[in-house]
């Protein structure tokens, strides 16, 4: 067993209090490795924001649950290294979906887990949520549920219609269950094909797709039902245009990639929203830049020298989303 504390890892409870009270959203931004890792910690020591690192299932096939573990044990010293002195970071499973997986997360260090049980029935999911909760809590580790359903995919979790959260069900979910944050689906989806064309109207002067508006009065009447509550937005990428230009002008092939306007990002964080997740905008920053490398300079074969520029270009798209749409930049002081 070990202890998040001694790792230097934060829980969320103090993280979602300042979130809500202040009007901002935390960022979570999910990783897989060392480049997206040094990322993130760089933007955040720079903007002293607190965040959140988010580790999937798919990540810790990937890259191993132990050495996931000692990076973010790695992240909190290095964020002191670059005169962070008091790092809010939390370390967070990302779409659980049994109790022994985010059992596991718990004993390995995490200081939050997500149990997702949005796909079983109200009940099944209470009872699975409540489970988690009573270990988690045993270790002050906050724990993370899902009421209604998000389409798109990511890693292992897929659906193909989403299901607005029910806002009458979610007294009863949240108090059932005793979870410390909600997860809800407002129109948000997963991956960078977030909504198929025909959802979409065109905008004639770019001639890009505009995806539909979040039910900003689902949203509204959850907060009525649960006032103060922590409320969570998963699937929130906005799939920057340019760098699916990026992508596509350098032999790749994303089409009709579309994501969440930023603006309607800015005002979900102004509300009861303290947690928006954000992963296929780094994916794509990572690709665009590697990609540029490897057409303008065919012969490099050091990882160094294409990773390099994906660092520096997540960095610089996790700065943007701390200071100008969560508005978590020196909320960590």
């Amino acid at each position: 067993m070990v202890s998040y504390k001694e790792l230097g890892l934060v829980n969320t409870v103090e993280m979602f209090k300042k979130a809500v009270a202040g009007g901002y959203a935390i960022p979570a931004f999910n990783f897989n490795n060392m480049e997206q890792m040094q990322a993130i910690i760089q933007a955040c020591a720079e903007t002293k924001s607190p965040v959140i690192l988010q580790v999937s299932s798919g990540a810790r096939k990937y890259a191993n649950q132990t050495i996931l573990r000692y990076m973010a044990e790695g992240a909190v010293e290095y964020a002191k290294e670059l005169g962070w002195e008091h790092p809010q970071i939390c370390l967070h499973l990302d779409h659980g979906d049994t109790f022994e997986l985010c059992k596991s997360c718990v004993d390995m260090g995490f200081s939050s887990v997500m149990i997702d049980a949005s796909s079983l029935p109200f009940e099944e999911n209470i009872k699975l949520t409540k489970q988690v909760v009573e270990y988690a809590h045993k270790y002050d580790v906050t724990v993370e549920a899902e009421l209604g359903v998000l389409a798109g995919v990511e890693d292992d979790v897929a659906a193909e219609e989403s299901h607005y959260t029910k806002p009458e069900e979610v007294i009863e979910f949240a108090t059932r269950s005793g979870c410390d944050s909600l997860a809800i689906s407002i129109g948000t989806s997963h991956g960078a094909y977030k909504f198929k064309p025909e959802q979409c109207k065109v905008d004639p002067k770019t001639g890009r797709l505009v995806p539909p508006p979040l039910a900003f009065d689902v949203l509204h009447e959850i907060e009525k039902k649960l006032p103060g509550f922590p409320i969570v937005l998963h699937g929130s990428s906005s799939v920057p245009q340019e760098e699916v230009d990026t992508i596509n002008k350098y032999g790749g092939a994303l089409k009709a990639a579309v994501g969440i306007p930023e603006e309607q990002l800015r005002e979900a964080a102004k509300s009861a929203v303290c947690k928006i997740n954000i992963d296929s905008d780094s994916r794509l920053a990572m690709t665009a830049a590697i990609r540029k490398v490897f057409a303008e300079k065919p012969a490099e074969f050091d990882p160094r020298k294409y990773l390099g520029p994906a660092r520096d270009s997540m960095k610089k798209l996790y700065m943007h989303k701390i200071i100008n749409v969560l508005g978590s930049a020196g909320k960590a002081e």
